[in-house]
């Protein structure tokens, strides 16, 4: 790899984190992103209705390897706790810092710049590489990716998710619902609250109970335990001096391999009928609209997946990644969620990660990114492509 394609793959990562891209809108960030893509010689490169950004490498037949990356990011809550401008991309050192530099576009700029090596030396591959730049993934992974298979006529044979792993090889992670829980009591004069029963009381002894809940969980080997967070509160009332009839709170629950949508609601069910309060509890669903107009909707459930470590697609990609790195990498699973919740999770298909950048900082004030590691993931992005696509070739019928 040359100094310019480091110095140009940094540049490309400072115009993605000055580019806002909240889920929803994400339109300026897939017109850049496709414009990369067709400036490193990507074929095909198109935006679909869905507004995911596709771009292909390789042969038009032969086996399919799917990359899978993210135009979104999650909202800055308080730009005050920022140290850097989010949106600035200010590198200090050998770090650069802002909104997404990690989660995902640190990923997504060492691989569109990795793939770019391969179609800048030409180089020969034995099948077919889909690079898709999703929508969305934060607030509902695997949705938008979904949609694009469904309404494709892609059928990857093996996945490969880029985001954050500190240049590991993820191999799962566990699942997530979000789930909606509302109480209901009697609006009452706040003067006279003996006359009411309040909400938001019986909100907050369902929220202990849940605290203590997330104790007993069941733990997988390899996953670990489940948990379960109360994310958001709100409380509803004719007035401010008026007793809240109703509140509303928002659930995140990882679910660990076992663990099902059903168990998980019978256990906050369960709990309600301890605590004897009139309360609702469902899965939420999640219906937004695509900065293209595209309807997303679909039930907030995302399940746990993971591969077993002796996969063909581990070992080729710890055998590549050796070679890159000059170290054998450490196998591993995500703390977080991906669009791995579709490829392997529902669809089966066997799925790993893989990026560079501290994936604790996802989500975190003054992200930052390693440029060292955004330089390294470049050859072995290349390399760990056309290294699986040649392992599919090899598979037995």
């Amino acid at each position: 790899m040359t100094t310019d394609y480091a110095h140009a793959a940094t540049d490309f990562l400072q115009r993605m984190v000055r580019t806002p891209s909240p889920p929803g809108q994400e339109a300026t960030m897939a017109r850049l992103v496709a414009d990369e893509m067709q400036a490193l010689g990507f074929r095909n490169v198109r935006i679909d209705k869905v507004g995911n950004v596709i771009g292909q490498v390789g042969r038009d037949d032969g086996p399919i390897l799917l990359i899978d990356s993210h135009l979104d990011t999650s909202q800055v809550s308080d730009p005050t706790i920022w140290e850097h401008d989010p949106y600035g991309g200010e590198i200090v050192g050998d770090a650069l810092f802002g909104l997404g530099s990690v989660d995902g576009k640190g990923s997504l700029a060492g691989l569109i710049y990795g793939l770019g090596l391969l179609t800048n030396h030409q180089t020969s591959l034995p099948g077919q590489i889909y690079v898709v730049a999703t929508v969305q993934e934060t607030p509902a992974e695997g949705l938008a990716l979904r949609a694009f298979l469904e309404n494709s006529e892609v059928r990857p044979d093996w996945t490969l998710i880029a985001k954050p792993s500190n240049m590991k090889v993820m191999r799962g992670h566990r699942g997530r619902m979000e789930i909606s829980l509302s109480t209901f009591g009697l609006t009452a004069h706040a003067a006279m609250p003996e006359q009411g029963e309040n909400a938001l009381y019986a909100a907050a002894r369902l929220i202990f109970g849940i605290e203590l809940l997330g104790i007993g969980l069941m733990r997988d080997p390899v996953l670990g335990q489940g948990s379960i967070s109360v994310t958001q509160l709100q409380s509803h009332s004719s007035a401010r001096n008026a007793i809240p009839d109703r509140c509303d709170m928002v659930i995140d629950r990882r679910v660990t391999l076992g663990e099902t949508p059903s168990r998980a609601l019978s256990e906050l069910e369960a709990l309600i009928q301890r605590e004897n309060l009139r309360a609702e509890v469902k899965i939420a669903r999640h219906q937004k609209s695509s900065y293209t107009g595209y309807r997303l909707s679909g039930e907030a459930h995302y399940p746990a997946w993971l591969l077993a470590a002796d996969h063909p697609l581990i070992l080729q990609a710890a055998a590549s990644l050796d070679r890159s790195l000059g170290r054998k990498p450490e196998v591993s699973i995500w703390r977080f969620s991906s669009d791995g919740v579709y490829t392997m999770g529902l669809a089966g298909i066997p799925t790993i990660g893989f990026g560079p950048g501290d994936d604790m900082l996802s989500h975190a004030p003054n992200e930052f990114i390693k440029l060292s590691d955004l330089h390294r993931s470049i050859p072995a992005y290349a390399n760990l492509a056309r290294d699986l696509l040649y392992g599919l070739t090899k598979m037995p019928e």
